[in-house]
């Protein structure tokens, strides 16, 4: 253009210096026949983005994203495991870094919606739209202002203590209690205590969904809740429907096991503080948020059914360490035919509570370099609880390492449910007598006589939380869509724990209470769902699995520890991490191409039996009482 500007001026300035003023006369001009010379085409108008642009895009993309990732990985990593002033400061810079680059990413991806590519390119560019769980708007400041507020909601939690009768009462401290305690005094005290210490959030949430809405929005979606909700190969309404479904399934045993619980409650503690009909107390669970009923087993037990051993002990008197509990769940992955961890897994992971400084406890696996630098960080104790979370955490690790050849776009689970799910299917086995004799720690497997007690344990943990996994995201869609403003958050949350768990808080709770902030998820701004597809799942993979090695006997009996066959078929699934919709991963290990919540039924078929017969002559089921 500037070129062109200078030849017009130039010519301009001709045409005037030409102009003559005097009165010459100009004789008229001689007609010329000669056609004018051909004008040149005009230019084609830019060619729009091409397959081949589309394809480079997602090469830059993945390059980018992965340099960032990791930074931003080894950061979190250092504020997680030493909590101060300066790493949160450093974790909110390389969080904004990394949400800006992929807002401006997925932003970009847009360009090429109509474009014919290939499918593996596709798919790429529909999961950079994703691929940011709280995305920020596309504009200068707002990645910095959303990192800010995530990273001081998690640090709030993180660092949460309250007072009760001049002791000072952290996470761990208050669970313990919950766990052990049959007081419904210092029960509640411990619960109320705990949640005076999310009450301070409600501001920050507020503005974190006002924040995140405004990036989802920009990346076409409706809000934040939306965009997580597709993250499953369909249709966001599609996929609340699918979850609807599956609780369907599932209820039944639910509100059977719920309608037991409550009456073993109520002759524990009397009607005062628990009534025989209606909703149970939510402190009296043993659980921070009445998610797992298992530390409540001496409470609910049956009567003439003993269980013949205790994990717990058989831990302590085998005189197992975090060190011994971490090899142990590695062996059980190696049994299947998964090479041994990594050397820099023993140097880097951090597996017990350091004396000296603040650290993230909750459990969790890392893929720092989306490569081979996998850890875990936890602050394990010597307990059955924590025997099963390693198996867990694990899961994640060599998932990790499964698919780490594919593209980093394609590096994670089929859906966010199967990365949860594999370390639960392990863990599954990992609590059956059948491994605990295979490894050691029990001497005889007992007969059939103890189902009973071990089915009831393995329910109060696994069918106790399938309504706490729906609940948590059904509360937060409704935030992130407007459905409740703040003053409502609350109340709303207290309605959905009610309809779906059954349970009231143990007493009124105050106007400035921000009870969802009191789990970490929600602090953390972790999309939930994904463990309630993981419950599902998880069974799902068991009776497979299960299948697979020819085993006769009653599912919930069946360890698949050493099994390379199904460790091969395992791996090919896990290999594929998310290059295929998840319903191709499915079928790849199971056959099937749906979440089938039967196969929870067929595992926990004699216990189920078993409640209809206890609860003959109650009335089962709850009343709202919000």
């Amino acid at each position: 253009m500037k070129r062109l500007w200078i030849m017009s001026a130039a010519c301009a300035a001709l045409l005037g210096g030409c102009a003559s003023t005097s009165a010459t006369v100009t004789p008229p001009p001689v007609a010329d026949n000669t056609p004018p010379p051909a004008q040149p085409a005009p230019p084609p108008p830019p060619a729009g983005p091409t397959a081949e642009d589309a394809r480079a895009y997602v090469d830059s993309a993945e390059k980018t994203l992965a340099e960032l990732s990791e930074y931003d990985n080894r950061v979190q990593w250092v504020r997680s495991t030493f909590i101060n002033y300066d790493t949160e400061w450093l974790q909110t810079k390389a969080d904004a870094a990394l949400n800006a680059a992929t807002v401006k990413l997925a932003v970009g991806a847009a360009k090429f919606n109509d474009i014919d590519v290939d499918p593996v390119t596709r798919r790429k560019l529909n999961l950079l739209r994703l691929s940011q769980v709280l995305p920020a708007e596309d504009k200068p400041g707002a990645a910095e202002d959303l990192a800010a507020v995530s990273t001081r909601l998690d640090s709030t939690y993180s660092t949460g203590k309250f007072q009760y009768k001049g002791k000072t009462y952290n996470l761990d401290d208050a669970s313990n209690v919950l766990a052990s305690s049959r007081d419904p005094v210092t029960l509640r005290a411990m619960w109320e205590g705990w949640r005076t210490t999310s009450a301070p959030m409600k501001d920050d949430y507020e503005k974190l969904a006002q924040l995140s809405n405004a990036g989802a929005q920009g990346l076409g979606y409706k809000d934040t809740g939306a965009l997580w909700r597709s993250g499953y190969d369909m249709d966001p309404d599609a996929f609340a429907a699918e979850t609807d479904k599956l609780w369907g399934q599932v209820a039944p045993f639910y509100k059977n096991l719920h309608c037991y619980v409550r009456r073993k409650l109520n002759e524990k503690y009397g009607d005062a503080v628990q009534p025989k009909f209606g909703p149970i107390r939510a402190d009296l669970l043993g659980n921070m948020w009445a998610q797992d009923w298992s530390n409540i087993y001496d409470v609910v037990a049956p009567k003439n059914i003993r269980s013949s051993y205790s994990l717990d002990k058989l831990l302590t008197a085998k005189k197992y360490d975090p060190v011994k509990m971490v090899k142990t769940g590695e062996g059980f992955y190696t049994s299947l035919g998964f090479a041994p961890l990594p050397a820099t897994f023993w140097d880097r992971s951090l597996i017990a509570r350091p004396k000296d400084r603040e650290v993230v406890c909750h459990a969790s696996a890392w893929d720092v370099d989306n490569l081979s630098d996998v850890r875990v960080k936890a602050c394990l104790q010597i307990n059955g609880e924590d025997f099963y979370t390693v198996h867990h955490e694990l899961g994640h690790n060599f998932y990790q390492r499964a698919y780490a050849d594919q593209p980093y776009l394609f590096k994670n689970g089929a859906n966010d449910g199967f990365h949860e799910a594999i370390g639960d299917f392990i863990g599954l086995s990992s609590v059956t007598p059948t491994y605990l004799n295979q490894i050691g720690l029990l001497d005889k497997v007992p007969d059939s006589r103890e189902d009973i007690p071990y089915l009831l344990k393995m329910a109060l943990q696994k069918i106790a939380f399938l309504p706490f996994g729906v609940e948590v995201d059904r509360w937060r869609w409704e935030v992130f869509s407007g459905k409740i403003t703040k003053a409502e958050y609350n109340r709303r949350w207290w309605e959905l724990v009610n309809q779906y768990q059954g349970m009231v808080p143990p007493g009124e709770r105050p106007a400035s209470a921000f009870d969802p902030g009191a789990k970490y998820h929600v602090a953390a701004s972790v999309p939930y769902t994904r463990y309630f597809l993981a419950e599902i799942l998880q069974f799902q993979f068991q009776r497979a699995a299960c299948q697979q090695m020819g085993w006769k006997g009653p599912l919930h009996r069946c360890s698949i520890y050493n099994e390379k066959a199904v460790g091969e078929r395992l791996n090919a699934m896990l290999a594929m991490g998310q290059s295929k919709p998840w319903p191709d991963a499915l079928e790849t290990f199971t056959g099937q191409r749906e979440m089938d919540a039967t196969a929870i039924s067929d595992y926990f078929a004699p216990l189920n039996a078993w409640l209809e017969e206890e609860n003959k002559g109650q009335t089962c089921g709850w009343e709202s009482a919000i």
